[in-house]
């Protein structure tokens, strides 16, 4: 399968995106490094062959719109990853939180419909290959603590800023 990438510059670094064919993100995150990225998708979706494209269409558009404020520019982008029910799921639900409001791991677990599984709502965000689109850094610890991200809590700490309520009242 050939996919496409592209890097764009934003407030806190780059961003590359990888797509497939039909549009849908494959993988995207706070690099631009593109075998980082390729290297955590699913081995069923894994590229045979990467060719670069400056513009995306409507993903870079989104990422672009994302990071001057529109928060939910985002969301109507497919995303395609692939893994057990569990994780599929937490995937999408994932997509619902809304920006601004971050939930717990906890509540993550209890949202994805096993609140007992809160190691394994911690695993569907540390295996999220698709961050921005599937929101995975809007799940904190108890207590507000940030927990990890893949990117650097730099940037997992900017992102929740510019999604908090008070940051767009400046």
């Amino acid at each position: 399968m050939i996919a496409y990438w592209s890097t764009q510059d934003t407030p806190i670094g780059a961003f590359t995106s990888v797509i497939d064919t039909d549009d849908a993100v494959l993988a995207s995150g706070w690099t631009d490094d593109v075998t980082q990225l390729t290297s955590v998708v699913a081995p069923a979706l894994r590229p045979s062959a990467l060719r670069h494209r400056a513009d995306l269409g409507a993903v870079t558009k989104a990422v672009h719109r994302y990071h001057d404020g529109e928060l939910h520019a985002v969301d109507e982008i497919a995303v395609r990853q692939q893994s057990g029910p569990f994780l599929s799921h937490a995937w999408d639900v994932l997509r619902t939180v809304p920006a601004g409001k971050p939930v717990t791991y906890s509540e993550f677990a209890a949202l994805s419909g096993r609140p007992a599984a809160i190691r394994a709502a911690a695993a569907a965000c540390a295996r999220n290959a698709a961050a921005l689109f599937v929101p995975c850094h809007r799940v904190l610890r108890i207590g507000g603590a940030l927990g990890g991200f893949r990117w650097g809590l730099d940037v997992k700490r900017w992102l929740l800023d510019h999604e908090s309520p008070t940051y767009h009242e400046n």
